[in-house]
Formats: structure tokens, sequence, C-alpha cells
């Protein structure tokens, strides 16, 4: 389960990126409340254009972002985008503290932040890569998730006592004290052991990008399903944040429900870190149980019950989107993998400009439990349009020694672009997924 400790720049990385997340989770957690509680009369369409404006930027960017995490070094890439999260965060702090904050310029500040994770998000992910063998890709890939849902799982409630006790300025500096551990991890990871790769030299990166997405049914697939539900199902913040207002929580209760989501995040992660390969059959199954989990939790009639479906509900999303991270990060060629890798994170990160102020519209108009049950009705859409796959693809299947049973194929080849055996063995091929190479144009 933890094979890519093995590797000194990954121990280094993933603590780094810990520390890290738990103050990001704080910050979130602080933002949210403030657009909610501060700077409106519990707005929740404030909230989502709140979201869309962060995480609108990938989309827009994607044609840039993904190029530039393949062409320049992904060390540095980071150092720079930290380095510029954390003065951003100083901002917000120093806005809040004073007492000059105001929805526009929290607009202003939360576009910045998406402007520069849109840069960060896909060398981040490609810089994973970077640290472990091929073979450990899939396994550090469920370690990183798991970082980031022990940070979730600790930050919201911290943060949520936080707000309480000293108020959302507060969160917003603690957080940007966070952003020296991972740049003091980017400083001591040793570069000298980094995986060497191939470097794009040409500029039409999104084209080429797409062009091989495109040639993929496979992750075509994978990336309708990631965005249905990225963009109806995954407005946690509106979602838990309403939902706790409507229990007649504070904060605190805010927090915990976050933490209490994060509970089954980590678990889902861990399990994930155990397979020995991403399959889209996990996939598909974990949207499923994510559209159940997601409407069970809108019957639930207490605080606490709600609370105890988001474990269920936290645990589906982590297994959809590790597989989903893993299958793309495994099965795409190297010389696009940071092209590719921007573009899901374009479909995961770009999906809540659209979902987020529809979300927060029919939250406001007909309740937060109306809009959970929009997005767990999209999640059983998604496992609908992949089960269709596997039928229409042929890995579905009677057993031949039986009449009844059926059989998922898991050897069925997809294409992929020819790679350099270098990069990309037959024996890590073997390993990760059933591919057959085919000779690049």
């Amino acid at each position: 389960m933890f094979r890519s400790f093995s590797t000194f720049n990954y121990r280094i990385w993933f603590l780094g990126a810990l520390v890290s997340n738990i103050g990001g989770w704080m910050q979130a957690t602080a933002q949210d409340w403030v657009v909610l509680t501060e700077l409106t009369d519990n707005d929740a369409t404030a909230m989502g254009i709140t979201m869309a404006l962060q995480f609108g930027p990938p989309l827009a960017l994607v044609s840039v972002t993904g190029w530039v995490a393949d062409r320049f070094d992904r060390r540095k890439i980071l150092l720079i985008t930290q380095s510029v999260l954390l003065l951003l965060a100083l901002g917000v702090a120093a806005l809040l503290l004073t007492g000059v904050m105001t929805l526009p310029i929290m607009f202003g500040f939360a576009l910045t932040f998406g402007i520069t994770n849109a840069f960060d998000a896909p060398a981040r992910q490609a810089f994973v890569s970077d640290m472990v063998a091929l073979e450990d890709a899939s396994n550090a890939v469920a370690l990183n998730s798991a970082s980031f849902n022990m940070a979730r799982l600790i930050g919201p409630a911290v943060g949520g006592l936080l707000i309480v006790a000293v108020g959302t300025g507060w969160v917003f500096v603690l957080n940007a004290a966070t952003f020296l551990a991972m740049l003091i991890a980017l400083v001591l990871i040793r570069a000298g052991e980094l995986l060497p790769r191939i470097k794009s030299k040409g500029r039409n990166g999104l084209a080429e990008g797409f062009r091989y997405v495109w040639g993929r049914s496979d992750l075509k697939v994978t990336f309708v399903m990631v965005f249905l539900i990225g963009a109806f199902g995954m407005n946690f913040p509106i979602f838990a944040s309403t939902m706790a207002l409507e229990f007649g929580r504070d904060a605190d209760g805010y927090g915990i429900l976050s933490s209490v989501l994060a509970i089954g995040s980590l678990a889902g992660a861990l399990l994930a870190a155990r397979r020995d390969r991403a399959r889209v059959r996990v996939l598909i199954v974990a949207a499923g149980g994510f559209g159940v989990a997601s409407i069970v939790s809108t019957w639930m009639p207490t605080y606490w019950s709600y609370a105890a479906v988001l474990i269920f509900v936290g645990f589906s999303t982590v297994s959809m989107l590790t597989t989903a991270n893993g299958y793309v990060q495994t099965t795409t060629d190297p010389a696009l993998r940071g092209r590719v890798l921007a573009l899901y994170m374009a479909v995961v990160m770009g999906s809540t400009p659209i979902g987020a102020p529809i979300a927060g519209w029919i939250t406001d108009v007909a309740g937060p439990r109306t809009a959970i049950l929009v997005g767990g009705i999209a999640a059983l859409l998604a496992m609908a349009i992949g089960f269709a796959w596997i039928l229409a693809s042929g890995r579905l299947r009677r057993q031949e020694n039986s009449r009844f049973r059926l059989t998922l194929d898991e050897t069925m080849p997809v294409s992929v672009v020819r790679m350099d055996p270098v990069q990309f063995s037959d024996e890590v091929a073997a390993s990760t997924a059933p591919i057959r190479t085919i000779p690049r144009d």
C-alpha cells in the first residue's frame, strides 16, 4: 500500500503536501463562510459564483497550462505558484482583519486564486509521476489523494473552530504559513533523482492533447463521467454549509460536516492505494455509489444522520476521482501527460463554473436537499454512460463455461500513441492497463 514511500523525493513531497493541504482546507472553510454569512445574508448563489470564479480558469486556460506543465521544469513552476498562493492568502487576511473586505473584492481574489491554481494543478499532478517509477504511479496518485483527504479530515474541523474562536482573517494567516511546508519540500527534493521525461517542444499543446483524448474512447467516457459528477454532484461547500444552517448549526457545524465527509474520502483513497492498477469498472461502480448515497442523504431528518451518510458520499467520491486520475496518468503517453492532465483538471475543476451557480440557484429556490438530489441523479446518469460504453465496447460478455454468468474482459486493448521504451516499458504497460501501441503519425 505504501510502496511509493520507498522514494525519498516522494516522502518529502507527501509531508509538505499534507501540511499545506490542511491549511488549504482551513482557508476553503473560512472563505465559504465569509461569503455565505459575512459578505451576504446566506446567499448560496453568491457562493456558487465565488466557486465558479475560482474553478473557471482551469477550463479557460487549459490550452496554456498543459503546455507549460509539459514544456518547463515542473518543480520550478510549483515554487512560483505556491509562492503566489501564499501572498494571496496574506492579502485576503489583511483585508478581513482590517474590515475592508467586500463581496466584489472577494470575487477578484477568487479569480486570482483560480488563475494561479490553473497552472499549479496540472504541474502538481504530473510532478507525482516524475518522482516515482511508472509502475508505482497509480499507488503514488492514491497516496496523494490520501494526503489530500487526511488534510480534509483535519482542516475543515480546525478551520470551523478557529472561525468561532479567532475569526476568519486569522485562518487565512495560518494557511499562508502552511505554504512554507510545500516550498521547503520543493527545495529539499533531489532534482537529480527525478525521472527523466520527454519535454514538449511544440506549441500546439492543446490540439495535440485533445486529439489524443478524442482517439481514446475510454478516456472520453472517463472525462464525461467526471464532468457530470463534478458539475452537479461535487458542490460540497454549498451543500454542507447550507445543510448546516438548515440544521441550525454554526461555522463549527459546517467544518464538522466537511471533516466527516473526509472520513469516507480517506478510506476510499487508502483502498485505492491497495489496488495494483486503476480500472474503469471501479469508476463506474463508484459513480453509482455516489449517486445512491447523495440521494439517500436528502432523506436524512437530523444533523448527525445526514453526517453519517456523508461518509459514504466521501468514500465514493474519492474512489471515483482517484481511479480516474490514476487511469489517466498510467495509460497516457509521457510526452503528452501534462496536456492530458490539464484537460482532465479542466474537466474536474472547470465543471464547477457550470454546476456551482446552478446548484446555488437551486438551493436558494428549492432548498439544499433538492440541489443534492439533482447531483445524485447526475451521478446515476454518469454510471449509465459508463456501463453503456462497456456494453458497446464488447468488454462485458458471457463466460465460455457458463450460460448465465457474465464476465468483464480486462484484457481487451485500447490504442495509444507509441511511447519511448525507456519511459514506458512493456512490463510496466502490462501492470497498469491493457493497451496496444500504434505508431505515432
